[in-house]
């Protein structure tokens, strides 16, 4: 396979995941619908930054140290657990009247999300173990892997770009319909539980 061939097969399997509903999609929606469009920018690019860094570790051979070593792999899914864990806890306890972009100014609002998309992503192995298993998959023989490594990982941040776009714009869309208050506890009762869920789910994983 030469390395148009390899990128192109990449791209259609990293389009799968990336359009299959998970922890990033519920994020961005939420963000979108509850803060706006730049807080869920903030959360967007927080996420593909996280996926070019791993890309970058897996290129380096960090990431394999993570998937090969138990300890480290445990390590990095208790802490990220944790997090995920508080941080649905923290949206299901949200009390409405005071939502934090009623407080703060708009370019907090967007660092924090840039802040909490980066570390969601950063903190869940099973992101860097994909990336292990994959990229090799896909890089020809002969071809420099730290430069394919880089080229793929960029791939799935244009991916998630475009289908960032998507999200944030339906979210637009639906805004007035959704950000009624009644809705917007729901969606934060909703997110939490999901988000939750997410970070037993990691918890518990072999």
């Amino acid at each position: 396979m030469d390395i148009a061939g390899s990128i192109w097969s990449f791209a259609a399997v990293v389009a799968l995941l990336t359009m299959t509903p998970g922890l990033d999609t519920a994020l961005i929606l939420r963000t979108s619908l509850l803060g706006g469009r730049r807080p869920a920018w903030g959360v967007t690019l927080g996420i593909q930054l996280g996926t070019l860094c791993w890309g970058v570790l897996t290129a380096a051979g960090l990431s394999a140290l993570v998937a090969a070593s138990q300890l480290a792999y445990d390590v990095l899914r208790w802490v990220g657990a944790a997090y995920l864990v508080c941080m649905g806890v923290r949206m299901l306890l949200t009390r409405r009247e005071r939502l934090p972009e009623e407080q703060r100014p708009e370019e907090m609002r967007f660092g924090k999300g840039l802040r909490r998309g980066l570390l969601t992503n950063l903190l869940n192995p099973k992101v860097g173990a994909f990336y292990v298993a994959m990229l090799p998959q896909f890089i020809p023989e002969g071809a420099p892997h730290a430069l394919m490594g880089l080229a793929l990982a960029g791939v799935h941040v244009v991916e998630g770009l475009v289908w960032s776009v998507l999200l944030i714009g339906f979210a637009s869309w639906m805004g007035g319909v959704l950000r009624s208050p009644a809705v917007r506890r729901f969606l934060d009762r909703l997110t939490g539980v999901v988000i939750v869920g997410f970070g037993v789910r990691l918890a518990v994983s072999e």
